[in-house]
């Protein structure tokens, strides 16, 4: 069988490529369940530290569903396969440990989808970007529609989504739906660079910043949540550790404690 997914461990950063290049890596059901299994491995792996999330080959990330698949899906199994993405996408949304969306070449749809639900997107100088789901008389189903409007406002994701054009790297930097545009060479050491920053500092913290990050963006009262947060934060060890360390004018060593 096709090996959907490629993961490497590069230290404690794991880099997962959707492997699909001559179907421009679209997300068919059996990528979205291989998704499911990383974002649960990574959850549930002490030595992964981080996750990376990027596309085999040169021309996409990832250029949406699978149309071939779906074409004949009946409602219920519209809905399922929908339900079927929105849980797998919000376990990366809410995952403890940061995920990036490393993206080149085409970021369409569904791709599009699952760049949104990572932590941040570096993208390359040819990334482009769409949900062009309107002109198949559908429109986005894994989560587009209550992501984009987070990430680049109302006003943009209305244009985004009802005209289904795409955008370039550069104006996507523009528009908050980026957070940096580098060349194709420079993708990967640029994603690992920020997570090694990132997972140098305590890891409690970063998962408690992650949750209540996301929950700005939902019904619950992120408020109360991040005083109660802030509170369990000084009995770790890890605040022991990072006072220590800055009253001592050396570096941090944390534990995850």
């Amino acid at each position: 069988m096709e090996n959907l997914i490629i993961t490497e461990l590069d230290n404690d950063i794991l880099v997962a490529k959707l492997n699909r290049p001559t179907k421009l890596n679209a997300l068919n059901r059996a990528v979205i369940g291989k998704l499911g299994e990383v974002i649960d491995k990574v959850r549930g792996d002490d030595e992964i530290k981080a996750l990376i999330i990027t596309g085999e080959g040169d021309k996409a990330f990832a250029a949406g569903a699978d149309i071939a698949e779906f074409q004949d899906y009946p409602k219920e199994e519209a809905m399922l396969m929908a339900q079927r993405g929105h849980d797998i996408f919000k376990r990366i949304e809410t995952s403890p440990k940061p995920v990036i969306a490393a993206v080149h070449g085409f970021c369409l749809g569904g791709g599009c989808e699952l760049a949104m639900a990572a932590h941040m997107r570096i993208a390359t100088n040819d990334a482009k970007f769409g949900l062009p789901e309107v002109s198949l008389g559908i429109h986005p189903g894994y989560g587009g529609t209550q992501r984009l409007p987070q990430l680049v406002g109302k006003s943009k994701a209305f244009e985004m989504i009802l005209t289904g054009d795409m955008m370039n790297a550069q104006d996507a930097l523009r528009i908050g739906l980026v957070n940096h545009v580098v060349s194709f060479d420079e993708l990967m050491p640029k994603c690992k660079e920020i997570l090694q920053n990132i997972t140098s500092k305590a890891p409690l913290a970063v998962a408690e910043i992650i949750k209540l990050i996301n929950m700005s963006y939902s019904s619950e009262n992120g408020f109360e949540q991040e005083v109660e947060s802030f509170g369990n934060c000084f009995e770790t060890e890890d605040f022991k550790e990072g006072v220590d360390a800055f009253l001592a004018k050396r570096k941090p060593d944390f534990s995850g404690q």
